[in-house]
């Protein structure tokens, strides 16, 4: 069987682009098979077909996989694999009745928006908060200018994930909640 590796770089916040990007790819003739590092994405060559992905983030999903996964699986969902807290699924589009996707209303995708921002943006925080920028002020003072621009461009990075991160999580809010 034909194989093949891509690398793609999603953000926390573009799981649609990345469920998106996997259905082309299907369409296209290539079935998504896992992702491995960040973003090595493993397929195998199929017959085309329009095949819808979904993520899910939920990493306490581990915990109870069985009944996790059995609930999706009722619904028709192909559990493929969890990775990094998601856990992702597919479906083809032929056995779908409508716009079906894993979340059944806005208030559960706004739900799995908040876990994301709990298990991957508050530890971010406490680090930035806690080691990179007090390492970034005593370099800064202490004349270590590369250093502290190394840091600084990390520190810039940070900024610009939460500030991203902050304005996605209003827009969808602002969708969901009347």
């Amino acid at each position: 069987m034909q194989t093949k590796k891509e690398f793609r770089f999603f953000t926390i916040f573009q799981y649609e682009q990345e469920q998106e990007y996997l259905r082309r790819r299907h369409q296209q003739g290539w079935k998504f098979v896992k992702v491995t590092g960040i973003g090595i994405y493993h397929f195998e060559r199929c017959v085309p077909e329009d095949v819808v992905y979904q993520l899910d983030y939920n990493k306490d999903a581990a915990e109870n996989r069985e009944e996790y996964l059995t609930m999706f699986a009722d619904c028709g969902w192909e559990y493929l694999q969890m990775y990094a807290g998601y856990t992702y699924f597919r479906k083809p589009a032929s056995q779908m009745e409508g716009e079906e996707g894993i979340f059944s209303d806005g208030a559960s995708h706004l739900a799995m928006m908040e876990r994301v921002l709990r298990g991957r943006m508050l530890p971010m925080l406490v680090l930035f908060s806690a080691c990179l920028l007090p390492q970034f002020i005593i370099n800064l003072s202490n004349g270590r200018y590369v250093v502290a621009s190394f840091l600084g461009g990390i520190l810039l990075l940070y900024v610009f994930v939460f500030t991203g991160c902050g304005i996605y999580y209003l827009k969808l809010k602002q969708k969901y909640l009347p």
